[in-house]
């Protein structure tokens, strides 16, 4: 569970109800038709853009900012430069038995073609293949939370045109222009509420999880063809201990061999 996605979209709602209460009457800010002007605009919008199954995955896709797997990057360094070491005493078949033990799908499958023979660049073209069609699908994720985002504040335009349009009708009845405004520009609320606070930042909480993912498929892949063409541990090690943060280098890097 990601805390701050959840911290962040409630503090934010709860922040802009208060301003509301402290100002006036929180009713006002209730407008049904809005909602289906700014929401159902947005949605439809989408639907015309993407294909019908991205769009049933929304909710797959959405639901990766809040919930999503934590992936222990250390462990991996750890686990690869151990394997290393085994391959290097006791040969690459050695590993066999220590392959149904690994976690990680990615790892395991890239040592499970290390372990029957297969040549580095068969490796590496495998497993990169892998990572672009991941990088595609995240992207496509991405890209749709975001066209909500884009499309929601153009709709609350397009309802705030309907409001004003039905206002200006009734130009003869002036206690009913304050009134009119007012539910007209609850559409704009609305469009810049959805996307300011819901949909841009989980597209960009997307973009930065699939950045981390990535990074690590990359280190695992550089892990794999190290032990495949046997390079010494620790100089698989140092390689790998690029690509963590400087502050968890210190906790990765092992004894040396």
């Amino acid at each position: 569970m990601d805390l701050a996605t959840f911290i962040g979209i409630i503090t934010g709602i709860m922040l802009i109800i208060v301003s509301i209460l402290m100002g006036g009457d929180f009713k006002v800010f209730l407008d049904l038709p809005s909602a289906f002007i700014v929401f159902g605009g947005a949605t439809a919008s989408t639907l015309i853009s993407f294909q019908l199954k991205e769009m049933i995955g929304v909710v797959g896709v959405v639901r990766k900012a809040f919930f999503s797997e934590n992936f222990n990057n250390v462990a991996v360094v750890t686990q690869i430069v151990e394997l290393s070491k085994k391959a290097r005493r006791e040969g690459l078949l050695a590993i066999d038995k220590e392959v149904n033990n690994i976690n990680d799908p990615f790892l395991r499958q890239g040592m499970e073609m290390v372990v029957d023979g297969t040549e580095p660049d068969m490796i590496r073209g495998v497993m990169e293949t892998e990572l672009s069609y991941l990088m595609s699908r995240h992207r496509t994720g991405q890209a749709l939370v975001m066209a909500l985002g884009t499309y929601a504040p153009a709709f609350g335009m397009v309802g705030t045109l309907i409001g004003l349009i039905a206002m200006l009708q009734n130009l003869s009845d002036p206690s009913k222009i304050g009134p009119g405004m007012a539910v007209a520009l609850i559409t704009t609320f609305y469009g810049a509420l959805a996307s300011n606070m819901v949909f841009l930042p989980i597209a960009d909480k997307l973009k930065n999880r699939s950045s981390s993912e990535v990074v690590r498929k990359e280190m695992i892949i550089e892990g794999v063809l190290s032990i495949q063409v046997g390079e010494h541990p620790n100089i698989i090690s140092r390689k790998l201990l690029n690509f963590l943060e400087p502050k968890l280098r210190i906790n990765a890097a092992p004894e040396k061999a």
